[in-house]
């Protein structure tokens, strides 16, 4: 179909772009559009291109009156409600492909942070401070590292830890036989993660039955204490939970990209004295949900969503 109305909502690669325009199709960029605007206008659009900001739930969907196709820069889907969308005859595609490497190597990027105190003593040489026993890291070499959840990003992690001499083990409750023919991955039932991680690594989506799945029942599951990465999405994380396992040292240490609320200008009084209590542990890396935010995923999601877009118009 030509002339179509596309609407995107988020900043991409100018390819993307300029790829609809030259297919004919009409383009309104509106990347800093706010969601209570976006509802004003939605209903003059055929296809909408989302990130994490426009929420598309029923109310939205109802609105989209147009709308043929729905396609998520990225790949969390928890933003729209598919059950609606499906009953509406809304395609909904998303491009996890796009980001995948670039949310293993900040994962891996975190880890290795966090074991060498990289950020911490970065700042402290930053302030005159010469600090190299208290800075002394650890060794991944050795170490088992648990994965949950062994889809594009899960599957890309352990590609790159391949090589650091570890034991690697992944469960993923919807898939079997997925380690088969890759010789540096066991595959294990959730038990064994809890009996023999050193390390656990989150790569799933935010559903009821991922959220808040890391709570204080998962964490005391754990035969050791052990470190925990976060790269899928916060709301996977209890946080007041892990706050608690921190204190307590069965949770050695925390790297996470993404938090239950990161819009941090409407944090209630609560939620500012709990993530005070998390930022202030020296064992916790944070960074503002970027892991798939690099300028090589920029370019390939772009590509992925114009495909899509060819594809299903």
């Amino acid at each position: 179909m030509k002339n179509m109305k596309v609407l995107i909502t988020d900043y991409v690669h100018k390819i993307l772009i300029e790829g609809l325009k030259a297919n004919n199709f009409e383009v309104t960029y509106l990347p800093e559009i706010k969601l209570e605007e976006t509802k004003k206008i939605i209903l003059d659009y055929c296809v909408v291109v989302i990130n994490t900001k426009t929420v598309m739930d029923k109310v939205m969907i109802d609105e989209a009156k147009n709308l043929k196709l729905i396609v998520r820069l990225g790949s969390g889907l928890d933003i729209i409600d598919l059950e609606y969308a499906k009953k509406k005859n809304i395609i909904v595609k998303n491009t996890p492909k796009g980001n995948r490497n670039a949310v293993a190597e900040h994962a891996l990027g975190l880890l290795l942070s966090l074991f060498n105190n990289i950020n911490q003593s970065s700042f402290e040489v930053k302030n005159m401070i010469w600090n190299r026993e208290e800075n002394r890291g650890i060794e991944l070499e050795g170490k088992t590292i648990g994965i949950i959840g062994f889809g594009n990003t899960g599957s890309q992690f352990a590609k790159k830890l391949s090589g650091f001499d570890v034991e690697i083990l992944a469960f993923d409750k919807y898939k079997q036989r997925f380690a088969e023919n890759i010789r540096y991955v066991r595959e294990v039932g959730i038990d064994s993660i809890f009996e023999e991680s050193d390390i656990v690594s989150f790569h799933v989506p935010l559903t009821k039955e991922t959220y808040h799945l890391f709570d204080l029942k998962f964490i005391n599951k754990f035969k050791k204490s052990f470190y925990l990465i976060n790269t899928s999405r916060g709301k996977v994380v209890n946080t007041k939970d892990l706050i608690m396992g921190l204190q307590k040292s069965k949770v050695l240490g925390a790297a996470l990209d993404v938090l239950e609320n990161e819009k941090i200008d409407t944090y209630t009084n609560e939620e500012l004295t709990m993530y005070k209590n998390l930022f202030e542990l020296k064992n916790v890396v944070i960074t503002p949900h970027i892991a798939g935010w690099t300028k090589e995923s920029k370019l390939k999601i772009a590509e992925l969503v114009l495909n899509e877009i060819f594809t299903n118009c």
